[in-house]
């Protein structure tokens, strides 16, 4: 059976049960800070597992694309550890629970029409206190010591959804490993028993301060299972590892044919295929290489595999030519890798000739960091953490040299640079308690803002934070747009929210309402109509980018106000201000063209083959709101709009900046930008003023160019730097030539400095001199003098200065004692030396002593 085949049994089954199939989710979360990556199939379900959201069914299967690397350095080493790999699940928030989830199981695996695995091959795994599970399995046919209790069987992560877990495991023999099921029982490393399946049934809420068997049962009881599709494909397939199945061996043919080594069961060539898919797949939705975060760990996986292709060979880039077999075989199911494919062979080539000129800098370091044939913990986890040296090929090059690494030195730099990440990061918990008022409650109510923005309607429900209508006008906070306010009975509604089963909480001030109370809303239309302009303006300024950028670019991140929009995007290179300007050009242009902004409301299916964009991180029901802007720019969007483009008046991109490694954020307005501009480059202005000012104090007849006049456009942005640059150049030149007038005028007087009595070595004193007149001073008071040397001492307010010019050789003679005698510091030439001191009572001392 095929990967493609399991994958389509998989969802056909469930479908066939009454489950929704959810596609895979990016494998960036969306607003999850608690994970660096989509890590399993229930992670993207959170929200309906904790109960933030209503799911349009309570039953759901998918197969969802994630990326794990706690386990990095076993990938290669066993049969099948991953970076990269797919999950298939099924789940059910409030529907089915135990009985049916393990019938359900059962049925899948074992009859003839669906996977058809031999029972006898089967163990499963139990709490050993939920007699439940195992009833059920005996009763669906399994024997009684294929049943193992295990006390680690139970699932829980902090406080929230817990419960006890079953685990499924497929036999493969005694040629695998003469002993039995205690390597089950025992949880012993082996290659007989793989675990294939795990099913959780959630009903318990966790709480740290109780013990387990007071956890308290949820108000709704819910199953997430996760099988491994690899895991599948090698019991299904009859392979000995995950790497010969079909999800990995077409890319070990083609390192072997670009490598000329056949492939054995080779470390290099699994490690290879696995990272090159998590690059892939990474890339793919929009992830970067960088020195930080999820940018960090690609980087490393990288290298990683660049490392292991060095050991077959590969001395040059090679991952970038293994992008398309990746493609080729992953493509019928995830399509979007198609679209991709030129760009992350980009993003990969780039990143792997970085890497390669990085060796040689490594080497060179590893090299001269040798000490009595050791090299220290301290200098591999330079080498690592520095030059991105796995420590693998660092040990790899001390072999070849003969010498020994200090790993246990390594290990615990690395488990220090670790606790430091550990502690920087916020931890929160995975999984909000369920809150069982706001998810009973699912009484309809009715969103009629797109049409109204004033209507009189009817409280259902109190909530402490606020009321439910039977119909609102109000728009709640959602899909990047804020939410509206407005008033509710003359009272101010300060936010609204969507609810779980997506009716909306208006927060305003409950003591006034009771349920059944006639209300009247009004929204504040200026707030929403300014909204609306920047919401449209945002899909504009979404397409233009793809347009001037390429098609790889998607939506990271959104937020339409009524004051600004931002808008947060991928792209691998530094975008020229040339680009932006023409970004904003289109954006200006598809306003002028005056077009009809049209939302098509339409059953999903039907919108997709419009080729309508979903937009970043949302979910969708059956029936779908797509924002049309005359066939260009075509978005499913549950927001407000204007429409016509000529109602958003103009537009104008007033910032933008690198917001992480690979990752963009603009910033806009709309309306009247003319009126908005000033207060926006306030600051740019505010420096360029100081500036002037100062020319001004220092020569109020020094010509200056006109400021830039502001017109509107990001070019004012560029203009206004660029004249800062030139008006903080000109106050320059100003200061150096106010500056040598000075020294001029300091030099003529020159005589008024010389004392009376001329010595061998003539002191001559100063006051608050500028520091770069007194190197000119000294020199032309010792030609008039002609003493053997001439000493400058120059007091100011905070320091005192010294300069002494010598022509038998006793400069630096001279500043050395005076170093010592005014605690300063200095030195020089024979004939010419300098120093300082800020200790000035040292100085008046001296200064007496010399009258």
């Amino acid at each position: 059976m095929t990967s493609e085949q399991i994958r389509q049994t998989w969802l056909n089954f469930f479908k066939d049960k009454g489950h929704i199939i959810e596609p895979s989710a990016s494998l960036i979360p969306v607003d999850d800070p608690t994970l660096l990556w989509i890590n399993a199939g229930v992670a993207p379900l959170k929200k309906y597992f904790d109960g933030t959201e209503t799911p349009k069914s309570k039953r759901i299967t998918n197969i969802q694309k994630s990326i794990r690397t706690n386990d990095i350095d076993n990938v290669g080493k066993t049969a099948r550890h991953h970076t990269f790999f797919e999950m298939m699940g099924n789940f059910s928030i409030g529907d089915y629970f135990k009985k049916e989830a393990i019938e359900f199981g059962f049925e899948l695996l074992t009859s003839p029409k669906y996977f058809d695995i031999p029972l006898d091959k089967l163990y499963m795994t139990y709490y050993p206190t939920d007699v439940e599970a195992k009833n059920t399995w005996l009763k669906l046919g399994v024997k009684e010591d294929h049943l193992i209790p295990v006390e680690g069987n139970f699932w829980e992560i902090g406080a929230g959804p817990s419960g006890p877990d079953t685990e499924i495991f497929f036999d493969r023999g005694t040629s695998y490993d003469l002993r039995g099921p205690e390597l089950i029982r025992d949880d012993i490393e082996n290659e007989r028993f793989i675990e294939i399946w795990n099913i959780v049934f959630s009903q318990y809420n966790a709480d740290p301060k109780l013990k387990r068997s007071e956890y308290k049962e949820l108000p709704n009881k819910n199953i997430d299972t996760g099988a491994g599709l690899e895991r599948f494909a090698c019991v299904l397939q009859g392979t000995k590892t995950n790497f010969e199945t079909d999800l990995h061996y077409p890319v070990i043919l083609k390192v072997e044919s670009l490598s000329g080594v056949k492939y054995d069961g080779q470390m290099a060539f699994k490690v290879i295929s696995d990272h090159i898919k998590t690059l892939v797949f990474a890339i793919s939705d929009g992830a970067n290489l960088s020195n930080e975060g999820r940018g960090y760990v690609l980087r490393r996986i990288l290298r990683r595999a660049v490392k292991y292709g060095k050991s077959i060979g590969f001395d040059a880039p090679f991952l970038h030519l293994l992008v398309d077999t990746v493609v080729d075989m992953m493509s019928n199911f995830y399509t979007n890798l198609i679209e991709t494919a030129v760009i992350v062979k980009k993003i990969i080539l780039k990143e792997e000739e970085k890497f390669f000129s990085t060796i040689l800098d490594g080497e060179k370091h590893l090299l001269q960091s040798i000490k009595d044939g050791k090299l220290s913990g301290e200098d591999a986890f330079k080498l690592y953490d520095t030059y991105g040296f796995p420590i693998e090929l660092t040990i790899e090059y001390a072999e070849e040299h003969g010498i020994t690494v200090d790993i246990k030195g390594f290990n615990e730099a690395l488990e220090v640079q670790k606790s430091r990440s550990r502690d920087a990061r916020k931890v929160t918990h995975s999984m909000k308690g369920q809150d069982e008022a706001l998810l009973n409650f699912d009484v309809p109510s009715e969103f009629v803002g797109y049409d109204y923005l004033q209507t009189e309607s009817k409280v259902i429900k109190v909530f402490d934070q606020g009321i439910v209508l039977d119909k609102t006008p109000f728009y709640a906070n959602s899909g990047g747009q804020i939410s509206d306010t407005g008033s509710i009975n003359g009272l101010v509604v300060r936010d609204v929210i969507k609810l779980p089963h997506g009716q909306h909480l208006h927060l305003i001030e409950t003591d006034a309402f009771t349920e059944g109370d006639e209300v009247l809303c009004i929204v504040n239309q200026d707030k929403r109509h300014h909204t609306m302009k920047n919401h449209t303006a945002t899909h504009l300024l979404n397409q233009a980018l793809k347009d001037t950028l390429g098609s790889h670019v998607k939506q990271q991140g959104s937020y339409n106000g009524d004051l600004k929009l931002t808008f947060d995007i991928n792209h691998y290179e530094t975008i020229k201000d040339e680009e932006i300007l023409t970004v904003e050009k289109i954006v200006q242009q598809k306003i002028k063209e005056q077009i009809d902004v049209v939302t098509h409301v339409l059953p999903i299916d039907e919108a997709k083959k419009l080729g309508a964009a979903m937009q970043f991180g949302e979910k969708y029901g059956d029936i779908v709101r797509v924002v049309d802007v005359g066939s260009w720019s075509m978005e499913f969007c549950g927001g407000t709009h204007v429409k016509n483009t000529s109602d958003i008046k103009n537009f104008m991109i007033t910032s933008v900046e690198s917001i992480g490694s690979g990752t963009y954020r603009f910033e806009a307005i709309t309306g009247q930008v003319l009126s908005q501009v000033k207060k926006i480059v306030q600051n740019l202005l505010d420096m360029i003023h100081q500036h002037i000012e100062k020319i001004k104090s220092l020569d109020e007849n020094h010509n200056l160019k006109p400021l830039p006049e502001l017109t509107g456009s990001y070019q004012d942005i560029i203009n206004l730097r660029l004249y800062n640059q030139y008006i903080s150049n000109e106050s320059k030149v100003v200061e150096k030539q106010l500056e040598a007038k000075l020294i001029d005028q300091i030099i003529l007087q020159a005589d008024t400095f010389i004392p009376k009595t001329i010595e061998p070595t003539t002191y001559i004193y100063s006051d608050n001199l500028p520091q770069s007149s007194l190197k000119p001073l000294i020199d032309v008071l010792y030609d008039k003098i002609k003493a053997d040397t001439v000493v400058l001492l120059n007091i100011s307010e905070d320091k005192a200065s010294y300069l002494v010019k010598s022509s038998v050789n006793e400069a630096r003679n001279v500043i050395n004692e005076l170093n010592k005698v005014l605690d300063g510091r200095g030195g020089g030439k024979p004939d010419f030396a300098q120093g300082g001191t800020q200790a000035l009572d040292k100085v008046q001392m001296f200064l007496k002593g010399k009258n």
